[in-house]
């Protein structure tokens, strides 16, 4: 297993590979305030077959002031402006930029020799937001998506920009039924549009806050070795 990095705008994203000449690629968005080590551990606890070379690639979001943190600066895929009850009141822009960041990381891959169809978004918290708009609104065909304790803050730019290439989209979707920081009712208002749009989200819940934990992320390997299996 190599790690090395690759491009990005102000920081280089971590890169893991699982073996030589990765033939798929699973692009990782951190949460608000972390970056892109966060999840790197991840990899091996995903007991992927040994045989299968994947490149796991992990970006750092921008620096950026965030309202509803006093408009404290830290790594953010977007600002958040309210935390309301149920709800996120969010920059649009500020996930905008963050699709282009992540449609720029798709077209590097393609460009690497990993057609959109063999990579897979994935995100936490607010980076499982940017994965679902980019999944979803992605041009090009795209393996599939993981949304872990996360939400879909603006269900317009989905509806309006979905796009007929991912229609049928896997999805895993994941939330901790004590989770206080994102609330589990958004996790399900996400999938409830999800599967209004037509989708058939895989859907799981666990006893954590906030978090992962070691039977989500067992479930997440095999729920990615069924995906990657799809388009060997």
């Amino acid at each position: 297993m190599t790690a090395h990095a690759a491009f990005s705008p102000d920081t280089p994203p971590i890169e893991i590979e699982t073996g030589p000449n990765p033939e798929w690629s699973v692009i990782w968005m951190h949460g608000l305030g972390a970056d892109g080590s966060d999840f790197a551990p991840i990899v091996p606890e995903l007991d992927l077959p040994a045989g299968l070379a994947v490149r796991f690639i992990f970006p750092h979001a921008p620096f950026r002031p965030v309202t509803c943190n006093g408009g404290y600066v830290m790594r953010a895929w977007y600002d958040i402006i309210s935390l309301a009850p149920g709800a996120r009141e969010v920059d649009e822009t500020g996930l905008l930029e963050s699709r282009a960041l992540v449609r720029d990381l798709i077209d590097r891959e393609a460009a690497r020799g990993v057609p959109s169809e063999r990579i897979i978004l994935a995100g936490f918290s607010q980076g499982g937001a940017v994965a679902y708009l980019s999944a979803l609104t992605h041009p090009a065909p795209l393996a599939g998506v993981i949304a872990l304790s996360t939400y879909i803050p603006s269900a317009g730019l989905i509806t309006d920009e979905l796009a007929e290439a991912n229609r049928r989209l896997p999805v895993f979707a994941a939330h901790g039924t004590d989770d206080d920081v994102v609330a589990l009712e958004l996790g399900e208002q996400a999938l409830g549009l999800l599967q209004t749009l037509g989708l058939e989200p895989e859907w799981r819940t666990y006893p954590m806050p906030h978090s992962v934990c070691m039977a989500e992320i067992a479930d997440i390997g095999v729920w990615l070795k069924q995906i990657l299996a799809r388009t060997r």
